[in-house]
């Protein structure tokens, strides 16, 4: 009835424990491994997943690559650094012998610097159960499951174990904002001085605003990342217009 579509890639430290939180709720799981150099496609493979390679497609290319091996009626996409708890997998099993939905949102919850976040981030609905055939995953960077039908939610949280340091949090921070001024150029955003300065601090000031103040030292932490990461966002929309005017290289 249910089968689970994960995408890898040097995953080894998430993989079994991704797979383990669905083994009593999948009729199958399926990892598509876009190249590891690690032990992902090995764990995976002994955990009793169907691995299949895959070069890499872009997100949601890749996940809509992976959710068309699937072989039962209804798919769960899941991130390999995410984790399905007891309650919600007991959800998952009622919603799919019910069927009143073609699709279900889930309530991701983050781990963050030795705890789970309550407030910032939370609660965060995300589309990722579906009928096989009624979902498509769209978007470049921040993908998401356009699906046919009804929605419905489930209970439970999804935990999701998102940066292994705030190292590994910052590296990705300027990685996704270079790929988000890139995607502003392309639909025909023009860099403006006011979005450098305004939309960082209110960046970081909307992750408080709303309530994320709650979650103590934490909270100011994730709401500085968010302003650095909209300043570097505008920042490298900057540059690539600059680039792009003058022809030639800005950096010796």
């Amino acid at each position: 009835m249910l089968s689970v579509a994960i995408i890898t890639k040097n995953e080894e430290n998430n993989i079994a424990r991704c797979i383990e939180s669905v083994r009593d709720i999948a009729d199958e799981v399926i990892v598509v491994d876009s190249g590891s150099s690690d032990r992902t496609v090995e764990i995976a493979s002994s955990l009793g997943a169907k691995v299949t390679h895959q070069d890499w497609l872009g997100f949601a290319r890749q996940k809509n690559f992976a959710a068309a091996l699937a072989e039962m009626d209804y798919v769960l996409m899941l991130d390999a650094d995410e984790e399905v708890s007891a309650t919600l997998s007991r959800s998952i099993l009622e919603a799919l012998r019910e069927k009143r939905f073609d699709g279900w949102e889930l309530n991701r919850k983050t781990y963050y610097l030795g705890d789970f976040l309550n407030h910032v981030w939370h609660p965060e609905w995300r589309l990722r159960l579906y009928r096989k055939g009624k979902g498509e995953f769209q978007g470049e960077i921040h993908e998401k499951v356009v699906c046919e039908g009804n929605i419905g939610r489930l209970q439970g949280d999804l935990h999701h174990y998102s940066y292994k340091s705030l190292e590994d949090q910052m590296l990705r921070l300027v990685r996704y904002a270079e790929q988000s001024a890139k995607l502003m150029q392309k639909d025909g955003k023009r860099f403006r001085f006011v979005n450098l300065f305004f939309n960082p601090c209110w960046a970081f000031a909307k992750v408080l605003i709303r309530g994320g103040i709650r979650d103590g030292y934490r909270s100011f932490l994730i709401a500085a990342f968010e302003g650095i990461y909209t300043f570097l966002k505008y920042a490298f929309l900057l540059e690539e217009e600059l680039r792009k005017r003058q022809g030639k290289r800005l950096w010796q």
